[in-house]
């Protein structure tokens, strides 16, 4: 798991959902992967939970700003100069949805749409707990999936300074490419399934890492999630997409241990 004191700038730095129902969302999550809900009582955060695990934060839960926008989990990368951050995202083609704008006395943040049209935040914050993630029940990958997807890999290279490994795990599937930062992998991208409908637009898949994910998925079922793509096994492990009951999708992963993602 990432320490409190690791260095985040570039990689992860939070994950967040934006939903029609907060209360009933932050039920669904608790439930499922036991954390407990730290709900604000300020009003500027608008009924925001951070959802904790122990005394660590893994996750955020909130409304949604537009009503019209569809509920769904974001990606947050750090970074310690959002406003330069937000000049490489217009430079390298990207468009900058959010200026970047405070959050309180917690830190900046900023919203970004990639060349291909994914939405993907930015994050500069303050001291304080650190995020938790790689352990279970907290988040353990996401997963760009655009249509075109090696034709916007070099926008992501270029403004947060990743590298890109591409493997043809299982031909004739489309090659796997994973973002790396100082040699290690650290979020992943891939071709946009042809089953998805032409309207859906190209996004980040979250991932959550469980010890099991037969049993998570049925517990996630029986708490009236809907399957997107059942249990199944890839080259590094096991994983399954489903839809939240407000809409959202979000994903369950088992790493092999000794195996690349």
């Amino acid at each position: 798991m990432t320490d409190a004191g690791t260095s985040l700038n570039n990689r992860t730095r939070w994950i967040e959902l934006a939903t029609s129902d907060p209360e009933k969302a932050q039920e669904f999550y608790s439930q499922l992967f036991g954390w407990r809900m730290d709900v604000s009582e300020d009003p500027q955060y608008g009924a925001y939970a951070m959802a904790m695990l122990g005394e660590r934060p893994t996750a955020g839960i909130g409304g949604k700003q537009d009503p019209n926008m569809p509920d769904a989990w974001s990606l947050y990368i750090g970074t310690d100069d959002i406003d330069g951050l937000a000049a490489k995202i217009t430079d390298a083609g990207g468009t900058v949805v959010a200026p970047p704008f405070d959050v309180g006395d917690q830190g900046r943040m900023a919203v970004f749409q990639d060349p291909s049209g994914a939405i993907i935040s930015g994050w500069q914050g303050v001291g304080g707990a650190g995020f938790l993630e790689d352990a279970p029940n907290t988040f353990g990958w996401a997963e760009l999936n655009a249509r075109g997807v090696q034709d916007v890999l070099s926008f992501y290279e270029k403004v947060f300074g990743w590298t890109t490994r591409t493997s043809d795990y299982n031909p004739p599937e489309p090659p796997y490419n994973e973002f790396q930062l100082n040699g290690e992998s650290i979020l992943g991208a891939v071709e946009m399934s042809p089953m998805v409908p032409e309207q859906a637009p190209n996004y980040w898949q979250i991932y959550f890492a469980v010890d099991d994910v037969d049993a998570t998925f049925a517990s996630a079922l029986r708490l009236g999630a809907t399957t997107l793509v059942g249990p199944q096994d890839f080259p590094g492990g096991r994983f399954a997409i489903l839809m939240d009951p407000q809409g959202a999708s979000f994903a369950l992963l088992k790493v092999v241990p000794g195996t690349d993602q």
